[in-house]
């Protein structure tokens, strides 16, 4: 016998119905070919980097076969030589060293930009202002590259004897050799101003869709500006902030040009950021690649297979902080 519902046993609530279904079971038509488009765009898209990976593994182990000293903790690079000597630790390190100096200069700036632009500039200077940022953002990386050996290079010497005369007991600014072109320091500063848009670009976007109201709520019980900011708006836009941030570090661990034409053919490890020196795997590709031979080729692709690999783990990293940290943001 089936109990009446009363204020102490209420009656529980109808289950919420499905906005997708009508008519009984039916699912709308296009419901389920927009379903089927998206999981076939998900899926060609892991089958396509699959591929990639695939080839590019493919294409490596012969010359990995004939290497004679360990790929990874190898600093020279002789593959065409007999017997074949290369590793990638020289270029895996300028590889990572330039992208993390290039992010510590670039991310605080771009969240600066993005936050003016978005909660203290006037209307009409925020929207040149992000006009000129996604400018910015369209220039050409050989652009960059072009301003920074001709311009940048040689009026960035000052700066870098100075911080060899009175940083210089921090091995990142001693310079032994008292030449500051070409070094890993002034390739992470081009570097820094590729991604700056990049960086401050998305997180504008993300800190123009917090919710007006939650802008408007800490305001009137009586925070600052800066109150807000942090309690109301980069809260909500924390995900976003991180997403911005990784877009731009992809950019930087990938760029190739720009690099290339402000770095030398150096396959050491220093410590020393601001002598001549130093490269990266994207541009020892483009600087090796047409004098390279059939186990130099080779040895190329792998190493382009171990940059692959490094940024796909960045995104995946990336990911997962996004994941933990969407329970403490505003934004789903």
């Amino acid at each position: 016998m089936s109990a009446t519902p009363t204020l102490e046993h209420p009656a529980p609530a109808p289950a919420p119905e499905d906005p997708n279904r009508i008519r009984g079971n039916s699912v709308r038509p296009g419901d389920r070919i927009f379903r089927g488009v998206t999981r076939g765009a998900g899926i060609l898209v892991l089958l396509i980097m699959g591929a990639i990976g695939a080839f590019l593994l493919w294409k490596a182990i012969p010359a990995l076969r004939v290497n004679t000293v360990n790929f990874f903790t190898y600093q020279k690079w002789s593959p065409d030589n007999t017997p074949a000597k290369f590793g990638i630790a020289a270029m895996a390190f300028g590889t990572v060293v330039c992208a993390v100096i290039a992010m510590i200069l670039a991310v605080p700036v771009g969240y600066g930009i993005a936050l003016f632009t978005a909660h203290y500039a006037p209307r009409r200077i925020a929207a040149m202002l992000g006009y000129v940022i996604d400018l910015l953002a369209a220039v050409p990386s050989i652009i960059f590259g072009l301003w920074g050996l001709n311009y940048l290079m040689p009026r960035s010497y000052g700066l870098m004897q100075w911080l060899n005369d009175h940083l210089g007991f921090i091995p990142i600014f001693d310079n032994r050799l008292g030449v500051y072109s070409r070094s890993i320091m002034i390739a992470s500063i081009v570097l820094a101003i590729m991604i700056l848009p990049t960086v401050s670009a998305i997180s504008r976007e993300v800190f123009v869709q917090v919710p007006r109201a939650h802008v408007e709520a800490a305001l009137a019980l009586g925070a600052t500006r800066w109150e807000m900011i942090r309690t109301a708006v980069i809260p909500y836009g924390r995900s976003g902030m991180i997403s911005a941030a990784m877009l731009g570090l992809g950019r930087a661990l990938g760029e190739t040009i720009a690099v290339a034409l402000l770095l030398s053919a150096s396959f050491t490890i220093s410590s020393h950021l601001t002598e001549p020196g130093g490269i990266t795997i994207s541009a020892a590709i483009a600087l090796l690649f047409n004098e390279s031979g059939a186990i130099g080729i080779g040895a190329l692709i792998a190493a382009g297979l171990v940059l692959f690999v490094i940024t796909l783990l960045v995104n995946m990293i990336a990911r997962l902080i996004i994941e933990r940290r969407r329970d403490f943001s505003g934004a789903n």
